[in-house]
């Protein structure tokens, strides 16, 4: 009786230490995620580079894995992202944009139907073009993935926020006459703003949810950016951005005072007084 309660003790210890085991990985991994997005908003590259190595450990687990693919292609994806904004090497930006998209694909060849790893892939290879729109060739080599991967994206989740935020560029860059221009980028940004009022949180902490932010301060550029600017709409959306994301170091110290700067000048005197 007591050797089978010794077994009994055994085997029920080793169950409880898998699950544990199983679940300290999760949980790590959620740890680095969200450091991961915290230094995406803070600018913090250095941190970025460390976190996206962080993740290494988890890409044999096969639960996590297609996450786990997702926020190291977002970690790089966001790491190059605030390069732009500090005028980093394009070389550099184009690796590890390249990267990013080598991450993304192996989320989807885990999981096929993960739509976020495609609305990264798309957002990617835009920059790629981006960085290369002097060369048509490379632009159009680009174009080609970029295509197929925003229609199965919009037949997929039509009302994803996250979508509508990559579709932005695209948008800003199509001529008018073909459904591009400014005012419809404004109301791409306004639809992602209403699928985020009627989505869930997600109830996987590792599925992407980020969005909001990232379209109010979006379209706050966007009515900056207009001829003549909506310096009203601009402030609004560029203050509401950094209310939900305090330490948002391009939102709050970049692209908020340049809009409180021209709105403030707009508000000066001018001429000799009477």
């Amino acid at each position: 009786m007591t050797n089978k309660l010794a077994v009994s003790f055994i085997l029920a210890f080793a169950v409880l230490t898998g699950a544990r085991a199983n679940q300290t990985s999760r949980d790590r991994v959620t740890e680095v995620v969200t450091a991961i997005q915290r230094s995406d908003y803070e600018g913090n590259r250095k941190a970025l580079k460390e976190q996206y190595e962080q993740l290494t450990p988890f890409l044999e687990d096969k639960e996590l894995a297609s996450r786990v693919r997702y926020w190291r292609g977002f970690d790089l994806w966001r790491d190059a992202i605030n390069g732009f904004n500090e005028s980093a090497d394009a070389a550099e930006l184009e690796r590890l944009l390249m990267k990013a998209v080598d991450e993304f694909k192996a989320a989807l060849a885990v999981d096929a139907a993960f739509v976020d790893a495609k609305i990264g892939l798309i957002s990617s290879l835009g920059y790629v073009a981006y960085i290369h729109r002097e060369d048509k060739t490379r632009v159009q080599e680009c174009i080609a993935q970029i295509s197929p991967l925003i229609k199965e994206a919009k037949e997929a989740a039509p009302d994803n926020p996250r979508l509508a935020w990559v579709l932005g560029p695209v948008i800003w860059y199509t001529p008018p006459e073909r459904g591009g221009g400014l005012d419809k980028v404004i109301e791409n940004y306004e639809r992602g703003l209403e699928a985020c009022a009627k989505s869930k949180p997600p109830s996987d902490p590792l599925d992407p949810s980020w969005g909001k932010p990232e379209l109010l301060m979006s379209l706050g550029y966007a009515y900056f950016t207009k001829n003549p600017p909506d310096l009203v709409k601009a402030e609004q959306h560029a203050r509401a951005a950094v209310e939900i994301v305090p330490y948002w170091h391009y939102a709050r110290d970049i692209i908020l005072p340049q809009i409180v700067a021209a709105k403030n000048k707009d508000k000066a005197p001018t001429g000799n007084g009477p």
